[in-house]
């Protein structure tokens, strides 16, 4: 008799996970609170192992990637505190391979993997539903599901629960215990949406970075759709910056930056039809499974977005947990503990690195600033050099081949 793994979420760790439960031989069933499907996604840039993750769940050919096409004088600028606009080193410049996509791109992509492809079965999705409860027995767990559709709850049995739920896991709750046992606060906030339009006077593909101590602006630019922004700040109070509009706390907080870049994006922000607005935080955890529940994404090891590994580790966690069931089919406890100790340190290697990171996007302090804009300029011209040189190449090259 085939097993069945409840998943809860349909964001890319759960979608991840129900293709690599569906590769194991199991029928995965995936729960989501929300009545559809979102289609709307803010920037993510992907490293090569999430582009091998895709590969290794079979939605590669589906994903759409964005990257601008390069060219000299490059794609990515600086605002000084002039106003004044200098080259600087992009997000894509270095290290190579990373990939410009849109959360929905990896999404729809997914999307379309639990979709089936003639060959596998479509992977049940029920919508506006919610586990309420879940308790484990000898031979499997059975779950208390709220459908807010019909109004009504039901008793299910599985032989799995996956919590793809978030950062904020309801499963986590549930089974492991409350969020402040787990979530490591950053005393940041961040704001991702997506621009109606390019900021005036810049190409449309150009990123664009303006950063002050404890506060900075990114607009991200794509190869084939409007750019995408980024505002981030640190701030001591978290609970008070939920209290009242997202607009009105950032345009309290950015007053004091009167660029044409941050008025742009804070005009674009008013007429934006989705926004995501948080607080920044890291889940972390000694284990990410109890007996037949486990966490995948966020849920488990959530390193935020100035990581930049969010995406590329919900993929490789999904690809990860269905090898690790194939390799031992028959013994769920084996599956789980090599499916954590093959991916934590991985796991463990990149929250750390977020911190480092997070300076490159928001500095804490104008020497912080001063220092990484400088570092940044010498490693920028290196790049530059050498991109300039393979660009001169290729041009060479597709002339002669004229």
């Amino acid at each position: 008799m085939q097993k069945r793994a409840l998943v809860v979420g349909l964001g890319i760790a759960g979608m991840s996970a129900a293709i690599g439960l569906r590769q194991a031989g199991w029928t995965p069933v995936i729960v989501e609170r929300a009545p559809e499907r979102r289609t709307w996604g803010y920037y993510i840039f992907m490293f090569q192992e999430g582009l091998q993750a895709a590969a290794d769940l079979g939605i590669a050919g589906h994903l759409h990637t964005r990257n601008p096409e390069w060219r000299p004088g490059g794609n990515s600028w600086s605002v000084d505190r002039r106003g004044r606009r200098k080259p600087a080193l992009g997000l894509l410049d270095a290290p190579s391979g990373l990939a410009s996509v849109l959360r929905s791109d990896i999404e729809a992509a997914l999307w379309q993997g639990i979709a089936g492809n003639g060959t596998e079965d479509a992977v049940e999705v029920r919508f506006a539903t919610t586990p309420v409860e879940i308790t484990e027995g000898a031979g499997g767990v059975q779950v208390l599901l709220e459908d807010a559709g019909a109004g009504k709850r039901y008793r299910e049995d599985f032989d799995l629960v996956v919590g793809a739920d978030g950062m904020r896991s309801s499963v986590r709750r549930m089974v492991f215990g409350p969020d402040e046992d787990y979530m490591v606060n950053w005393k940041a906030m961040i704001c991702a949406f997506q621009l109606k339009e390019q900021v005036p006077s810049y190409e449309a593909s150009d990123s664009i970075l303006v950063a002050r101590p404890k506060r900075a602006v990114w607009v991200f630019g794509l190869a084939d759709h409007a750019p995408c922004a980024w505002l981030t700040y640190r701030t001591e109070d978290i609970p008070d910056r939920f209290a009242g509009s997202a607009i009105e706390q950032l345009r309290a907080v950015f007053s004091g930056m009167d660029d044409p870049v941050v008025r742009h994006v804070l005009d674009c922000l008013e007429e934006a039809p989705d926004h995501v607005f948080d607080s920044v935080h890291q889940v972390r955890m000694e284990r990410w499974s109890a007996g037949r529940v486990v966490l995948v994404g966020d849920a488990a090891w959530c390193m935020n977005l100035y990581s930049g590994m969010g995406a590329t580790s919900s993929l490789r966690g999904g690809a990860a947990l269905g090898a690790a069931l194939q390799e031992h089919p028959d013994d769920l406890a084996a599956a789980l503990a090599a499916h954590e100790t093959g991916l934590r340190p991985y796991i463990t290697r990149q929250q750390r690195s977020a911190r480092a990171k997070q300076q490159r996007f928001v500095p804490s302090s104008r020497p912080v600033e001063v220092l990484s804009s400088g570092v940044l300029e010498l490693i920028r011209k290196v790049v530059h050099r050498r991109m300039t040189a393979e660009y001169a190449a290729s041009s060479a090259l597709s002339g002669t081949a004229r």
